[in-house]
């Protein structure tokens, strides 16, 4: 009896640690060479909220403003070094939309 309750336990947990390492799965985006997490996009939307619109109407320069703050997630930063930066965030922020958290866009990786 006692060992069909170890079994039973070790059964129950590893159950619970497979759906942990689920729920610990990040979702990536691929697009144009770059690999970055959907939580990096998240993070780079908030930030261009949360800057002054001075920041943003300041004189055009072919780097988005974002790539200056320093809470840029470190996946994005890359993206900064390519003269499509501004292209490629605006895509990235379309592709990170719902259709990507709900896995139907196949630029999204790390699904279940």
């Amino acid at each position: 009896m006692g060992s069909r309750t170890g079994s039973q336990l070790l059964t129950g947990a590893a159950v619970v640690l497979l759906v942990l390492l689920q729920g610990t799965q990040a979702v990536y985006i691929k697009y144009q060479g770059f690999q970055v997490q959907l939580e990096s996009v998240k993070k780079m939307r908030d930030l261009e909220r949360q800057q002054a619109p001075s920041d943003r109407l300041h004189v055009k320069s072919l780097l988005p403003s974002v790539c200056q703050h320093p809470a840029l997630p470190g996946d994005l930063q890359p993206i900064c070094t390519s003269t499509d930066a501004a292209r490629i965030f605006a895509a990235l922020k379309t592709i990170a939309s719902d259709d990507c958290e709900l896995c139907v866009n196949v630029a999204c990786t790390g699904c279940f």
